[in-house]
């Protein structure tokens, strides 16, 4: 049941920090875009956005030598780039080539690496050290291949506030929304638990067990 959470009392802060914050700006601004944007527009924002996600997918799967999901994600960054519209539509999915995202911390684990200290990110939430690692690195791949300069210039602010919009509005997680005195405990148990649960499958990947046939999905 212990969660190692040496920062606990910043994590604290910038859990509480996070809680205002979502109150008082993301999650009006959140609801705001729901009611304005119909439906399909927000499916094709969605879209284009994790369209943009492949890159770094493809890199970490080259690193976690897994080739066929690695082909896989090339095809479906291709394939919706093109006719697709830029990542508007989701035409890959339709061919039977369904998303499975993967990133830096993953291909750390697969390696061995533990998460870490659980940390609380400032606006992103729930994290451990790996996984900040692994978003930093993840970051760095996107600004470093970034085929139409999305993540840089000024119109990477606008572009990179209505990624985090998008993204908010598809979480149904409310801060103190259980009314729970424990909520900063359970919530760092079951984040890091669940995250140790996903290391044993990539790593049981990397080493296989004989008696398991099928590959884990792509964290």
């Amino acid at each position: 049941m212990y969660s190692y959470d040496p920062w606990e009392k910043l994590n604290r802060f910038t859990y509480r920090f996070n809680a205002r914050f979502d109150d008082w700006v993301f999650l009006p601004v959140a609801n705001e875009y729901q009611r304005v944007l119909p439906p399909p527009l927000r499916v094709g924002i969605h879209d284009f956005f994790s369209n943009l996600a492949e890159i770094p997918s493809i890199v970490n799967y080259a690193l976690q030598l897994r080739w066929v999901k690695g082909a896989r994600n090339i095809g479906r960054f291709v394939i919706n780039s093109t006719i697709g519209i830029g990542g508007l539509l989701d035409v890959a999915v339709k061919l039977h080539l369904p998303a499975a995202q993967t990133g830096l911390s993953a291909t750390l684990a697969t390696y061995g690496v533990h998460p870490g200290p659980y940390l609380v990110i400032p606006l992103l939430g729930p994290s451990t050290l790996r996984d900040g690692v692994g978003f930093l690195g993840d970051y760095a791949v996107n600004y470093l291949i970034n085929p139409i300069d999305t993540y840089r210039g000024a119109q990477s602010y606008a572009l990179g506030g209505v990624d985090a919009v998008d993204e908010r509005s598809d979480i149904s997680f409310r801060y103190f929304g259980t009314g729970s005195p424990f909520e900063y405990e359970n919530v760092r148990f079951l984040y890091v638990h669940k995250e140790l649960i996903e290391d044993q499958a990539l790593r049981r990947w990397r080493r296989p067990d004989p008696r398991e046939a099928s590959e884990p999905a792509g964290k």
